[in-house]
């Protein structure tokens, strides 16, 4: 049970709205990975982007973050908002004044830092722009901007590292609290495991504000997977936790099926297409690695709650895919189709893609 407030972004400028906190559905994150300070002037770049963004959305992603280092990356970005209903969340750092360029176009949140965002009075501009317009804003605290005394408790071995990210979310959290603004929302993120799971227990004891929880720098797609479904599985286990992002040295889309994956297996996300496939062994006769590769991203953005198996041999793929609602198998120069176990087609191998997606279309 997750008992934090309710934040509410996006629902202005025909953005979506969505609940962060509370018994709302857990949400997922990305963040964009590439500069956008030429968008408004590269009509190509800004198409690319949203055919992008509609793919990461397809595929379950709820709100994507950009770094906004510029005024030019603040600008890119409104056009960008404007041209999607996905909220998107604004990076800034150290400048105020992008926190309130972005605040001209539809974005759906900002994110800063108020330990590097200058004075209370830059802090002061950003929040009133914020309420005037009904934007929610996302503390970020690492280890990297830990206040001085905090810092040198760390490095003196009197306070944990946890502690102090804990201890620096709750002082940003009351510079907010006393400008009696609550839609705010906090993530504290390290590079360890254990570290980001005590922060961010620490934190909610103490306060209902929603957390993003992640592991920062986790690292390449199979390290950062495993750090990431370590942390989430026992946050989320304890209900806390309101959004997630899996950082990884990887592609956008594979930060959202990595997140989407963690959430079902923790029985925080249902419906969408469940797919399952063997490793592969030396009885292959079909070419597991391939046909997932060419399938993944369509089978997963289906708007349909449905088990797909992909197998390497005739010989175990029925039997072990038998409660699959489709799955397909291959042996020498044949594939064959089954559903539920039940082989309904044996077709050449060459045209197994063709038939599998007319079966796939009566599902």
């Amino acid at each position: 049970m997750n008992n934090s407030r309710i934040v509410t972004i996006g629902g202005h400028d025909g953005i979506r709205q969505l609940a962060i906190g509370g018994d709302a559905p857990v949400t997922v994150q990305t963040m964009w990975k590439d500069g956008i300070t030429d968008v408004c002037h590269n009509a190509e770049k800004l198409s690319s982007i949203i055919k992008q963004i509609n793919t990461l959305k397809s595929l379950g992603c709820d709100i994507i973050r950009f770094a906004v280092p510029d005024t030019a990356s603040a600008q890119g970005l409104n056009l960008i908002a404007s041209h999607t209903d996905v909220p998107l969340v604004a990076d800034i750092h150290f400048d105020y004044r992008l926190a309130l360029e972005c605040l001209k176009g539809p974005v759906s949140a900002i994110r800063i830092n108020p330990g590097n965002i200058g004075s209370r009075e830059h802090v002061e501009a950003v929040v009133s722009a914020c309420r005037k317009k009904g934007v929610a804003i996302r503390i970020g605290v690492n280890s990297g901007s830990l206040p001085r005394d905090l810092a040198d408790a760390v490095e003196s071995k009197n306070l944990s590292r946890a502690a102090a990210l804990a201890q620096t979310a709750l002082r940003e959290a009351a510079v907010f609290d006393e400008l009696h603004f609550s839609d705010v929302v906090v993530s504290m993120k390290a590079s360890s495991v254990q570290e980001t799971v005590e922060a961010n227990e620490a934190f909610a004891r103490l306060s209902d504000i929603p957390l993003h929880i992640g592991v920062t720098e986790a690292g390449p797609l199979i390290t950062g997977i495993v750090r990431s479904t370590l942390a989430f599985s026992r946050l989320l286990a304890g209900g806390i936790g309101s959004t997630i992002r899996v950082s990884l040295s990887s592609s956008p889309e594979n930060e959202v099926i990595a997140g989407r994956e963690i959430l079902h297996e923790c029985g925080l996300r249902e419906g969408g297409v469940t797919l399952i496939s063997c490793p592969r062994c030396g009885r292959i006769g079909f070419d597991v690695h391939a046909f997932v590769e060419r399938w993944q991203q369509e089978l997963l953005s289906l708007k349909k709650n449905v088990t797909i198996a992909v197998m390497g041999c005739i010989v175990n793929g029925p039997g072990e895919g038998k409660h699959a609602d489709l799955g397909i198998a291959g042996g020498g120069d044949k594939v064959i189709i089954f559903k539920k176990g039940k082989i309904i087609r044996t077709v050449p191998a060459e045209n197994a893609d063709i038939e599998f997606r007319k079966e796939l279309e009566t599902l």
